[in-house]
């Protein structure tokens, strides 16, 4: 199957893909200053098909993605590569989800606010100490999951720490998986079995959403941002991003290399 039937027929978090996208770009400058003069516009939303061409070809500019929009309180990459896996983790049964971060981490934010909203308990392991005021993302975390603060020496060894924590919370009865086993099909659950049963599902996500899964949402944004009509068909698109753990530089790199013979032209 093409990569455009498979996010198709994906399950998404997200109710769209659509973010707002501000373009800047530098005007030819008038006075004897060298400065460059910019200007600001927000009219990159509508598609190729509806006949917009976007600003004027030859100008130089660039595009801000303005994912920071997304949700009040977890939003970013961090909600892009929760946007396939937390349908995916329901769909499964999962009843718990287990990750980690730092003690300000925005990933473990977003799992606990998202998974919250989907009906999955968050469990969430930060490295350092409790924060006599906490504010930031280690509010948002207090706020909507169940936060363990884990010692920098036992952080250290982070897959033996989720595993040791999935283990308690699912008890006896219960099963842990990593977010990766999930993939296969002989996996799959009725929701209802796990209901009935009373048993937890706990899986285990990795620090920053490091799964296969997670690269979907983010080439689904791709999708997205190659049928706008500030994107003309004959240019070269370079994208710019910074990376921690690279799920968002890969899940990009994919998206613009094998939607290319669709909307996308160069990366």
């Amino acid at each position: 199957r093409t990569v455009g039937n498979i996010l198709s027929a994906t399950e998404w978090m997200l109710p769209s893909p659509a973010t707002q996208v501000h373009t800047i770009s530098v005007l030819p400058s008038h006075s004897p200053s060298p400065a460059p003069q910019f200007a600001f516009s927000n009219l990159t939303t509508a598609s190729k098909s509806s006949g917009g061409k976007g600003d004027q070809q030859g100008t130089p500019r660039f595009d801000v993605v303005r994912d920071d929009l997304l949700h009040p309180l977890a939003n970013g990459n961090k909600a892009r590569k929760l946007d396939a896996l937390l349908p995916l983790l329901r769909r499964r049964g999962a009843t718990d989800v287990i990750t980690c971060g730092g003690c300000q981490s925005a990933h473990a934010a977003a799992v606990a606010v998202h998974c919250a909203e989907w009906g999955i308990r968050p469990h969430l392991l930060l490295r350092g100490e409790q924060l006599d005021v906490p504010t930031g993302y280690n509010l948002i975390s207090l706020m909507f999951g169940n936060v363990t603060y884990a010692s920098r020496s036992v952080y250290a060894h982070r897959d033996e720490m989720l595993y040791e924590h999935a283990k308690k919370v699912a008890g006896n009865s219960g099963t842990v998986l990593w977010a990766d086993d999930i993939v296969r099909d002989n996996l799959a659950v009725d929701e209802e079995t796990v209901l009935e049963n009373d048993s937890r599902r706990v899986v285990i996500i990795k620090e920053g959403a490091g799964t296969v899964q997670a690269l979907l949402g983010v080439m689904r944004l791709v999708e997205h941002l190659s049928c706008l009509s500030s994107f003309h068909n004959d240019e070269e698109v370079h994208i710019v991003v910074d990376a921690g753990t690279g799920t968002t530089a890969v899940g990009l790199a994919l998206g613009a290399t094998s939607l290319e013979g669709n909307c996308c032209h160069a990366c």
